[in-house]
């Protein structure tokens, strides 16, 4: 397979997988349905809370299950990350709907080259629907460059997810960024 397929692929898991926990957590009754494309002031953080926490203890159960031929990382937002971002975003005078902020609770990222990721560029207008992705765009900002795809499963009651896509080429620069603008909360 290449590695075009398999950036396909792992996109195409990453929905389903989204799709899948999303469903079991929210579409199960346990659990208060919130409308994310309000603001903070209507989303209560614990309801915030109570996802990441479900979300970091079931994630590998969910993965295991996932046919994905390509090398990814990942993460679940750490708790003090989320209110970092809720700090930033709450106090701000323009106020976004939170599932415009609060986009990236899990978050999983490959490596690509130049090449690559312009050719994926190309091809997610035509993945978006046949895959279900919420939107795109490549960040190129302070040192920091990537292109961010999210999903979201067209639910404004799910948690969107994020997949980076990097330029191996970035590696360092953007690892030396997250760690100077992305954990002043630490």
């Amino acid at each position: 397979m290449d590695k075009i397929a398999q950036v396909k692929q792992l996109v195409s898991e990453i929905n389903r997988l989204h799709r899948d926990f999303s469903n079991d957590f929210f579409e199960t009754g346990k659990v208060e349905k919130i409308n994310l494309s309000r603001t903070i002031k209507h989303v209560p953080p614990a309801h915030i809370y109570r996802y990441r926490l479900a979300l970091h203890e079931s994630v590998n159960d969910y993965l295991m299950t996932a046919d994905i031929d390509i090398k990814y990382f990942y993460r679940v937002k750490t708790r003090e990350s989320i209110d970092d971002k809720i700090g930033r975003f709450a106090s701000r005078e323009d106020q976004y709907p939170v599932n415009n902020w609060l986009n990236d609770i899990f978050g999983a990222r490959i490596i690509l080259s130049a090449t690559e990721i312009e050719t994926v560029l190309d091809l997610l207008d035509a993945w978006q629907d046949e895959l279900g992705l919420k939107n795109w765009y490549l960040r190129d900002k302070a040192g920091y460059r990537g292109l961010h795809v999210y999903f979201k499963n067209k639910s404004n009651y799910f948690f969107p997810w994020e997949l980076q896509i990097w330029d191996a080429a970035d590696i360092q620069s953007n690892i030396d960024n997250h760690e100077k603008f992305k954990r002043l909360f630490m």
